[in-house]
This record gives structure tokens, sequence and C-alpha cells, in this order.
């Protein structure tokens, strides 16, 4: 574990802030949005081309006088985040302080004079809040020997890059690890590997050593420049722009994210986030053992946009009665996309009980909660509300554990189930849960085991053409699941397959019987009426019944048989129970 980010794996939950001199352009320069359809208004300087002299022009429209730090503080404690991290020099070379060793800075063209990163810093420190910066090292527009990406056609000589670095990147280092007490943070933002960049290892070394020399428990980021696996000494991973989790890392990671599109203002913002979209991606960052960094963009006065606060005030509230699954929790040793009603997080709280939460996403999961995997009893469930905790009545069976529900649940975002237990629970990592409807769906990602050769072909045509496992030889895949009682079940598969004549055939083997299921053509069909959008048809068919005389584990194995000739796209298997044949 590194000590130094265990308050980070913590909070789990943190603000970021874009602000800067772009704030005033509000993504509209001289009439024209900013030229790049991600409408990021904190690149317009350079998507637009304007000239330094103009740029500081934009100085003019800040209300210097009014602007208040402490209440992006305050935002971000009510919205339940726990660091912050401001842009103290973002790619422009605009310093958000009263910067010795650059004169282009905040102080020399604010009105009063203003150090942004001092006043915040002491906010900070008034409301327990931990302070970070994101210092753009990489890319700098203002420097005349920095990085932009006009380099690319007039080059730079990495002689004439070290100028900048020694003159700018690192004085403006200093200042800011020695002039603002403890900082929590780093945050870098060259998001290529520094191989593919001008920058020089040796640089970059220089950069961190710095930074633990003067702030030994400060930590640094991947976008350093330096991979966690290239050096075990940066202490988190950095994902690519709203990229939310997907693996479970045992490292610290987090996703920086937006609640819309840009991350400075950008007056003509109009597609922002739910506060239910937020909070899955908060719990869903946390079940695979990772933060969530979530951006405001203030305005030149400094107010913050309304459909941000109305969400940062919902998400807190609901972190108010909610937190335990998210603060000082992380992975369970269960598949993260095991459940079809929502993820599970993990904790282990001071008095040594070990807690399971079941947070629900589905606004209508029935009356029965179905939690698979868990081989021993919890002690007791409890689901949270705002008021107290309600006990719920449940049976455990071998493996899974059926939970009675209320039929009206508290929460309209994500509601909270709370599994208690004594040790953390044993667990069965091969099996693969029951659906709400009451059905296995089988398919490659949740097989236990994989033999043979596919090819795995991602979603095409806006997903007209879905995510598929080509075969042209032979693939073996096994499953493993638990039947509670006695059962029978329909047995269907997916595929593509666009020969009319074949020797290829899956085969089916489940509980001691075969069955065999000689390739049909599939066909073709319109993806999007009235586009010349003919593509192969996935087709559903059926390879007959099983019947469960009792309960207990049970192995499925599909084998896929055809040639290169021959090829098959195929897709799933669905086990659906047939309540009438019990």
């Amino acid at each position: 574990m590194n000590e130094r980010a265990k308050w980070f794996i913590g909070d789990r939950f943190g603000m970021f802030i874009h602000w800067g001199l772009y704030s005033g352009a509000e993504g509209i320069w001289k009439g024209e949005k900013v030229r790049y359809n991600n409408d990021y208004a904190e690149w317009i300087q350079y998507r637009n081309q304007i000239e330094k002299s103009e740029y500081l022009e934009l100085s003019k429209r800040f209300d210097w006088e009014n602007i208040d730090p402490e209440k992006w503080v305050l935002l971000a404690k009510k919205a339940g985040m726990k660091y912050i991290t401001i842009t103290a020099k973002h790619h422009d070379g605009f310093a958000l302080w009263n910067s010795e060793s650059n004169d282009y800075n905040i102080y020399n063209y604010s009105n009063p004079k203003r150090d942004i990163i001092k006043e915040l810093s002491l906010a900070c420190k008034k409301h327990g809040m931990k302070l970070g910066f994101y210092y753009s090292h990489w890319t700098d527009w203002e420097h005349p020997f920095s990085w932009d990406n006009s380099k690319e056609i007039y080059w730079l000589d990495k002689e004439n890059y070290n100028i900048y670095w020694q003159e700018k990147v690192i004085p403006q280092m200093k200042e800011l690890l020695s002039n603002y007490g403890e900082i929590s943070l780093i945050w870098f933002d060259m998001w290529l590997h520094h191989q593919e960049t001008i920058v020089s290892k040796e640089q970059l070394f220089q950069l961190k050593n710095l930074i633990r020399e003067m702030q030994p428990n400060c930590l640094i980021n991947s976008r350093l420049g330096l991979s966690i696996d290239e050096d075990k000494d940066v202490d988190f991973r950095t994902l690519g722009d709203n990229q939310l989790g997907k693996y479970k890392y045992e490292y610290p990671w987090q996703t920086p994210a937006t609640v819309a599109h840009s991350w400075g203002y950008n007056k003509n913002e109009n597609e922002w986030k739910s506060t239910t979209s937020i909070l899955r991606s908060l719990i869903g960052n946390v079940s695979l053992n990772g933060n969530l960094m979530l951006n405001i963009g203030p305005t030149s006065n400094g107010s913050v946009p309304y459909e941000i606060e109305k969400r940062f005030d919902e998400i807190g509230n609901w972190l108010s009665y909610y937190g335990k699954s998210v603060y000082n929790a992380g992975a369970f040793d269960l598949r993260n996309d095991l459940h079809d009603w929502g993820l599970t997080t993990y904790k282990k709280s001071k008095n040594g009980k070990k807690y399971v939460f079941l947070n629900i996403f589905d606004n209508q999961p029935g009356d029965i909660i179905k939690f698979t995997g868990i081989t021993e009893s919890p002690i007791k469930i409890k689901l949270l509300s705002k008021n107290s905790k309600i006990d719920l009545k449940f049976n455990f069976n071998t493996a899974v554990t059926s939970i009675k529900i209320p039929k009206k649940l508290p929460n309209p975002y994500v509601n909270v189930v709370e599994m208690e237990f004594n040790e953390k629970p044993k667990v069965d990592l091969n099996l693969v849960a029951k659906t709400k409807n009451g059905g296995y769906a089988l398919n490659y990602s949740n097989a236990m085991t994989k033999k043979g050769k596919s090819i795995i072909n991602t979603s095409k045509r806006f997903g007209s053409i879905p995510f598929n496992i080509e075969v042209k030889d032979s693939l073996i895949l096994k499953w493993k699941v638990f039947v509670e009682k006695p059962s029978c079940y329909s047995i269907d598969t997916s595929y593509n397959f666009q020969k009319k004549i074949t020797n290829g055939y899956l085969s089916l083997e489940v509980n001691n019987e075969e069955f065999k299921h000689k390739l049909e053509y599939s066909g073709k069909t319109v993806g999007e009426p009235n586009q010349d959008w003919m593509i192969d048809r996935f087709d559903s068919f059926r390879l007959g019944q099983i019947k469960f005389d009792s309960p207990g584990f049970y192995f499925i194995e599909l084998k896929i048989k055809t040639n290169p000739q021959n090829p098959i796209q195929w897709q799933w298997l669905w086990l659906d129970e047939v309540v009438d044949k019990i």
C-alpha cells in the first residue's frame, strides 16, 4: 500500500476547477465559437489562434472585486467532495498566483490585484479541504520555447525546450510547493508517454524529485508522463478525460470528469449529465477501486452555473445518507458486472465489521434482490434510508442470498443495501448470476474458461452490428451457475452465419445432457431505414430445454465448430426459466 495515497483511496470524490483567462471568453471569440466540436472553452486561445496581447484583454471582463474562491470550497463541501484541484497554470501558460519567476500571471492583470491560489489555499485550510494543483508542464502557449502543437510543423529544439523547463516550470513549481502550505496532490496533464513528446525522462525525474523533496506527502499522477508500471513512485493513474473505469486495479486511480462537455466555462453548454448518471459514475469507479474528480468551470465573476450547483446539491444530499458505500470503500472480490440490478462496494469498518454494499441502480428491482457469489451467510442486512436503517428479511442458499426489499424504495437515484459480516465473506468467483427476469445470460466475458482461437469484434455501425466473437475453427466456453430449486429452462443462442451449406455446429452440454445444433443461415437485415444500411443478421435459435431435478452447482459447456471458409460470429446463450414446467 502506498502510504501517501491512503487518504486518496478513502476520500474517493473530489472537485476539479478549470478557471482562467479563458473563462472570460465563455467559449466565443469575436462571434465565433471555439474551433473544435468538443467545445472545450479552455482551449480557445490555441483553437481560435488568439494573439497573446488580445488574449490578455479578457482580464478586463472579470469582476475582480466579487470573485470569491471560498464559495467554490463551500460548494465542494456541500457536494460531499473531500479535495479540490485547481488549474494553477493551464496550457495557456497564465498563472493564477503572484508568480515572481514569470510575470504572465493573474496578479499583474487583475484589478484589484488577486492571488487566487493563495485565497483558495486559505479557504481550503479554513474548511478542512485538501488542496491540489493542476500544472501544465509539457504544454505552455505563452513561453517561446515551450511546446504547443504547432511545433509539429515548425519544430522545437530540445535545448531550447530545456530553457523553458528550467526558467519557468521548475521555478514556478518551487513557488507552488513552498508558498501555499500543505499540497495534497499535483495533477499534471501530459496525456502521452514522455517518449512520444519533447519532454525527457530526466526532466520528469527532476520535477518529481523536486516535489518529493519539498512536499514528501504530495501525490503525483501518471500524466506527469511516467506510467505506474514504469515508475512505482507515481502515486495514482489518471484515466482519459471522462473515461470511466472498466477494470479493477489494485493501485489508486482516478477519472477526471465534466458535468457536461467543456471544462472551462462555455455559455453555450446545454447537455448536462443527470445526478443519477454522475452518482452511477462515482459508485462505478469506487466498485473498481477508483476515484472521481468532478469539474466545475466558474464564470468570469466566479459564479458556477446553476445546473452544476443543482447537481452538486443533490449529490451531496445523497452522500450524506448513503456515503458509507463510497467513502473508504472499494472493490469487492466478485466480478463487477455480475448483477443486473447494480454494483457492489466493500468496506472494513473501524469496529472490525466487514460490509458489502449493494448499490441498486434499478428503479424497479422487484420484491426480491438476488445476490450471487457469496458462499456464507451475512449476520444481518439493512436498507439504508434518510431516517434510519431498515432491517431486511433474507434467505441464504449456498451461494445465493435472496433479500426481501420494500416495494417503495427510499431514494430516487441510487438505493443502498448494507450486508454485515464478521469477516470478509468467501466467494465463488466463477458463478454467473441470475438476472432479474429469471434467466442466465451467458457470454464470452463471463465464461469461466475459454479454449480455442477466436476474434473479438466490437460493435460497429452505431451498434446495429453487435459485439460478437468470431470463430473460424473451434471454441469451447464453460460457465458455472447455481440453481436454487428444481426447475426447467429453455436454451437459446444468438449468432450470425452467412453460409447455407455447412458442416459447422454448436454442441451444448448441460447436466449430462447434450444438445447439438447445426449452424443455420441467419440472413440479412436493415440496420437503419432508408439509408442503404444492409447488414448481416444476428438471429436467435432455440436449442432445447433442460431440467434440473435438484438445487446445486451446474456447469454449462458450449463447443463451436466450423472452419475458415465458414466463420460464425457468436453472441450469447440464454437460459430462461420455464415456470409452468417446474
